[in-house]
């Protein structure tokens, strides 16, 4: 039984070659950074939920919630999108595509935006 059966997840390991280890730990080092920004996001939506802005209660809760979600998508999304890097680099492919940036960036500009409106 090799190593290859006994990590997860087994799809992104069952093919290609173990690649040099300082791309899969620069691919790991690129998931914490997303997932420290996922966290940053669900601590500003605890925050905006807290502190009082002066705009509408229904509004400061909806921007709260939206930045909670945006959270956990991101969260969510940057394991995926680690793990089609792992994938690529096991087989020599070129990297996937994500709109995972692009995402955080309209919504924390639009979010921005409305609350600087609001105010």
């Amino acid at each position: 039984m090799g190593t290859e059966s006994r990590r997860w997840p087994g799809w992104v390991y069952a093919g290609g070659e173990e690649p040099d280890y300082r791309f899969s730990l620069a691919n790991e080092r690129t998931l914490l950074a997303w997932l420290r920004t996922a966290l940053a996001l669900l601590a500003a939506g605890v925050a905006l939920d807290q502190i009082e802005l002066g705009m509408g209660p229904t509004l400061q809760v909806a921007l709260a919630a939206a930045l909670v979600l945006l959270g956990v998508v991101c969260a969510a999304a940057s394991w995926w999108r680690w793990a089609g890097a792992e994938r690529a680099i096991r087989l020599q492919r070129p990297l996937p595509s994500s709109v995972l940036g692009l995402l955080l960036a309209v919504a924390t500009v639009v979010i921005g935006v409305v609350v600087l409106i609001g105010l």
